[in-house]
């Protein structure tokens, strides 16, 4: 179990807006807020300070922390490859496969610290990674570790794949692993790492990478072990057109068919992407609470297509967003996927398909739910202390009419941010790790690779 020291008691005081993201979408004003024991503790005006320490927010807009869905954290090592920046998805990952093959637990563990602190500086306290490849020594804990380091609520996907060039799948032998070791390594980090209980640090689950690079009998026994352990399950499914071709020609159906036939839908799933779904998979994930992690800006980058996340949440579908890796992306910042993803539903639909609000609440408390986290998500006494304060007396919020609005005028970077009531981020700065040493470190790596 991965529990990090509680810092003293908080007081946020007299938040000049604190969207709640609770049933009633309350909007509270000048209210204070009280952090103890790792739990929002109290909400109300005039609260008495104290041996709490006093965090002011009169000029800030407070909301619950926000939640990625879905990320790579390893490809933060490799941002804008050449090769790679104007590839499809097939061929993007051609160029990143034998770049990702050098790597090792150092790099696995520095890429993942990197990117939980641009995410905790984005405002997100809690993330999934989805780690599906292992050269050369490296294990999912190397993850595990950096994210303890850095203080983010944490749920690593122990990820896979088996189908290697010489099987007919897109990447190179040496990235694949056999099935039975596959299967023994999700039961031994799962043994050892994953923590079910409320306010859990982390959580772990099951993920084979995607259809095209794992077997049909890994998809079936993975969800089986999943099941059995009591863990969530998750996997990339009809990310683009590339995929739906691959789906029906190898399979024959659609990837919303192959994944219900092999059990993967259900409220211990969630999918990434999910771009060309179309009616009929929409409502089998809403007849199964399925979940979707929609990652907007990467599906750009990718030109992957605008998914249908207005009929998926007309539908009742969960949804969430994701950064995705930074080789498909560049950056991990989950405002700016609050904002594309409004906007791309707007671009699709009209002006007024999605608010800001909506798009923000998909950020917090729709990503709390797709990854099984009631315990997370809002502002209310009882929910675990994972807060962002946003300052609004900068200049990307001067002559906005609506504080709260944030994914149209807002900052982009979090001023605080809290996680189990412990204080990641202070005026705008990881108080964690040493950033300046991190990215140095970083940038050695990376040099290392492209030698």
């Amino acid at each position: 179990m991965l529990k990090t020291h509680l810092d003293p008691s908080f007081l946020i005081r007299n938040a000049q807006v604190a969207l709640t993201m609770n049933d009633a979408e309350e909007e509270l004003q000048g209210v204070d807020i009280r952090l103890e024991n790792g739990v929002i503790a109290e909400i109300g005006t005039g609260l008495e300070t104290g041996r709490s320490e006093l965090v002011l927010a009169d000029q800030a807009v407070v909301t619950p922390g926000l939640v990625n869905t879905h990320h790579h954290l390893y490809q933060t090592l490799t941002r804008a490859v050449p090769g790679g920046q104007d590839a499809l998805l097939f061929g993007w990952l051609k160029t990143l496969y034998p770049i990702w093959s050098r790597f090792g637990p150092e790099e696995m563990r520095v890429s993942a610290m990197v990117g939980l602190a641009e995410l905790a500086l984005s405002g997100c306290t809690l993330s999934s990674d989805h780690l599906y490849l292992y050269p050369n020594g490296a294990r999912l804990e190397d993850t595990i570790d950096g994210a303890k380091e850095v203080g983010l609520r944490f749920h690593p996907t122990r990820g896979a794949m088996s189908i290697g060039e010489s099987g007919g799948g897109l990447p190179p032998d040496l990235l694949v692993q056999n099935e039975p070791a596959i299967l023994e390594d999700c039961i031994r980090v799962i043994d050892a790492f994953h923590d079910p209980s409320e306010g859990s640090m982390c959580r772990v689950g099951v993920a084979p990478c995607s259809p095209f690079s794992v077997t049909r009998d890994l998809m079936r026994d993975a969800a089986l072990l999943a099941r059995d352990k009591g863990v969530m399950m998750h996997t990339h499914l009809a990310e683009n057109d590339e995929d739906i071709a691959y789906s029906q020609a190898q399979f024959g159906c659609r990837p919303g068919e192959y994944a219900e036939e092999l059990g993967w839908v259900g409220d211990d799933v969630w999918h990434a992407h999910c771009v060309k779904l179309d009616s009929r998979e929409i409502n089998l994930f809403s007849n199964t609470s399925t979940g979707v992690a929609h990652c907007p800006c990467s599906n750009c980058r990718l030109g992957s297509g605008i998914a249908p996340v207005r009929q998926m949440r007309d539908a009742g579908v969960k949804v969430g967003l994701g950064v995705d890796g930074s080789a498909s992306n560049d950056q991990g910042n989950l405002m700016d996927e609050a904002r594309q993803a409004m906007l791309l539903q707007r671009v699709a639909h009209g002006a007024d398909k999605m608010s800001a609000r909506e798009a923000l609440k998909i950020a917090t408390r729709g990503g709390a739910e797709v990854l099984g986290r009631s315990d997370l998500g809002q502002l209310a006494v009882g929910k675990r202390a994972d807060i962002a304060i946003w300052d609004i007396s900068t200049i990307e919020s001067a002559g906005s009419w609506d504080p709260a609005a944030l994914v149209l005028a807002g900052p982009r970077r979090v001023r605080d941010l809290f996680v189990e009531g412990r204080q990641i981020v202070r005026d705008g700065q990881v108080t964690t790790v040493d950033m300046g040493a991190l990215v140095a470190h970083q940038n050695r790596l990376a040099l290392g690779l492209m030698g």
